[in-house]
């Protein structure tokens, strides 16, 4: 693969973080960090705002299968900046204190725009920079630099909202949380919206992506993606990290609930988990281009383990920050390794560089279910057994999960050892 002038990869990879996070952030980031304050705003449970996250699931489950073939026919700057100006205009409902019928048809139309015409293009166009011998850095580059992304979204929501926060005020009223609330909104959606137009306009494709692209796709295509091992592994592997990632979003309310702490101190706890996101992105990433980065996906997993029992298990003290913040560290480091590396294995996979996208669409329709299942899931035990018992049977949850990706990247590592010369 032809190598790009340094300048011009630099500034590729740069746009490429800045509009893989952004899009997130109106359906996801502010509702990581802000989960106690969205309940309230809306007037939901746990439950029911797992129920948009599973609307937004479904919508994307189609748009994974469909959009992937895109990618492989077209540069990502025009997919992604429409992408991303769609996902902005979202955000004028969401900042209108929407009922919960406009937030789940909003959360439905966010699953389209976020994935049909994104996210296949986003994970090609990473790894294209990467090249052959560099794919851990590129996806280490794009995950941290997307997990510093969200931690500077985050910091700045977090921010805008204090500035509503009446002085030696720990409980807020509807109306100051509404107001404090829509303001993040706002302003995080005019900076997703100019994003998007830079992309349109400046993520140049490069003559080495224009080689990789394909002038139709066929379901000979298809057909011979899903005869690859990999793909099927691959699908189990995503699967099982992904719920790990939705899992990281109840921290900030774990602080809230169960450490009793107040509303802009948990919301600061998110903040301080998304910013752990891009050092394990860039570090795991140096890591694996110097080793398999299959290897350092079963790290991942078995980090995750020992992080979601140390949580479960309920040995940790209920007042003591110190345990609970290196618990949040050791369960997110697990967490982040795996969703780093788990794109950064298809080279290694052996699945063709120019059938990336249809192979992305294919592995997302399975892997990244947990869109569906994963909300419902944590707030059926949120609100079923309140307090830390309901916490406790989440970690559980992710504990399973999280062996079985063990057990599939280690399968994944065996199946793929290059061959002795």
């Amino acid at each position: 693969m032809e190598a790009t002038p340094i300048k011009k990869s630099w500034f590729y990879i740069v746009l490429l973080i800045l509009a893989g996070e952004a899009v997130f952030i109106l359906p996801f980031v502010l509702a990581r960090v802000f989960r106690a304050t969205v309940l309230d705003v809306f007037n939901i449970t746990n439950t029911e705002l797992g129920y948009c996250f599973s609307i937004y699931g479904l919508v994307a489950l189609g748009s994974y299968l469909i959009g992937g073939p895109l990618a492989d026919r077209f540069p990502p700057r025009k997919l992604m900046g429409v992408a991303l100006v769609l996902t902005a205009a979202g955000g004028i409902i969401y900042a209108s204190n929407p009922s919960l019928t406009t937030l789940k048809v909003l959360y439905g139309y966010w699953g389209f725009t976020t994935i049909f015409l994104f996210w296949a293009g986003m994970i090609k166009a990473a790894r294209v920079w990467g090249g052959i011998n560099n794919q851990g850095k590129a996806f280490g580059f794009l995950d941290g630099g997307r997990g510093l992304v969200g931690a500077l979204f985050g910091l700045l929501g977090v921010i805008v909202f204090s500035w509503f926060v009446p002085d030696n005020t720990d409980q807020l009223n509807t109306f100051q949380q509404n107001d404090a609330f829509t303001m993040v909104v706002y302003i995080s959606s005019i900076i997703v919206a100019f994003i998007g137009v830079i992309v349109y306009f400046f993520l140049k494709s490069n003559s080495s992506e224009e080689l990789v692209l394909k002038e139709k796709i066929t379901k000979e295509n298809i057909k011979s993606v899903l005869k690859l091992p990999s793909v099927w592994l691959l699908m189990i592997i995503i699967l099982c990290a992904y719920v790990g990632y939705k899992i990281t979003d109840i921290f900030s309310l774990y602080a809230s609930q169960v450490l009793n702490y107040s509303e802009v101190d948990a919301a600061k706890t998110g903040t301080f988990l998304l910013f752990i996101r891009p050092i394990v992105g860039v570090v795991i990433g140096f890591l694996a281009d110097r080793a398999r980065a299959s290897i350092y996906l079963s790290l991942g997993f078995l980090l995750t383990i020992t992080g979601a029992i140390l949580f479960a298990s309920g040995v940790l003290p209920d007042s003591t920050t110190v345990f609970f913040f290196t618990t949040i560290i050791i369960t997110a480091l697990g967490v982040y390794a795996a969703r780093v590396l788990y794109f950064a294995v298809l080279e290694e996979g052996k699945i063709p560089l120019v059938l990336t996208g249809t192979a992305v669409g294919v592995i997302s329709f399975i892997g990244y279910t947990p869109d569906i299942f994963a909300g419902p899931m944590i707030g059926y035990f949120l609100d079923g057994w309140k307090g830390e018992q309901g916490h406790q049977y989440v970690f559980w949850a992710l504990a399973s999960f999280s062996v079985i990706g063990l057990i599939a990247s280690l399968i994944f590592n065996k199946i793929n050892k290059p061959i002795p010369q």
